[in-house]
């Protein structure tokens, strides 16, 4: 079974994603396979270094990815060129890794399942989402003024349509003892067997 995790910035998308894992799931990470894979690529590094200049270079010649992020968050167009250029690179490692393990179960951290329409490479998708003050509060938290954390959101697509889209919906504002409940509820749902004790099933497009 693969599940495609998703949800606004700041709403908890790694945290339930982990969750899973604690479940049985393999874990994917669309984020750090960018920054530890994609972004240290050879030739991901040269097109960088000739279309922004060695400004976006740490010393040691490594992608400085907070003066990279503010560069292109601060220019649409430039958004949009990283992305062209990351995006195919990042979906085909996890794709290769869902393609050579087909009996696993997999949890696959993706930002921007439904932007870039990647639903159909999963069983179900799930949305992580939270109240939209505690999601700024969040961001904050990770060293993003309420400014550029408010900017960042609008890149993607608006939480309440990705709620929409999604085939089940995990409400992250309270405890993490709650959001883990929902997630026990989900899994016994979707896979009995692997947990102890199924539980009552859960419809799609309902939250949990």
């Amino acid at each position: 079974m693969n599940l495609g995790i998703t949800g606004g910035l700041g709403c908890g998308k790694t945290t339930a994603a982990k969750l899973f894992e604690k479940k049985g799931f393999r874990r994917l990470d669309s984020d750090v396979l960018v920054r530890e894979q994609v972004l240290s690529a050879p030739d991901v590094c040269k097109t960088l270094r000739t279309h922004f200049g060695s400004s976006i270079f740490t010393s040691e010649g490594v992608v400085n990815r907070k003066v990279l992020a503010d560069r292109v968050f601060s220019e649409e167009s430039e958004l949009r060129w990283l992305e062209g250029l990351v995006h195919p690179r990042v979906f085909k490692l996890w794709r290769a890794a869902l393609t050579a393990e087909p009996a696993s179960h997999w949890a696959v951290e993706i930002p921007l399942l439904f932007e870039r329409g990647l639903e159909n490479w999963f069983d179900f998708t799930v949305c992580v989402a939270c109240d939209p003050d505690q999601q700024i509060v969040r961001l904050e938290q990770r060293g993003l003024n309420r400014a550029l954390a408010g900017q960042r959101i609008s890149k993607q697509l608006p939480l309440a349509r990705k709620i929409e889209l999604a085939d089940f919906v995990l409400l992250n504002s309270g405890s993490a003892e709650f959001l883990e409940a929902q997630i026990d509820r989900l899994v016994s749902a979707l896979s009995p067997s692997a947990v102890p004790s199924p539980r009552a099933g859960l419809p799609p497009q309902t939250q949990t």
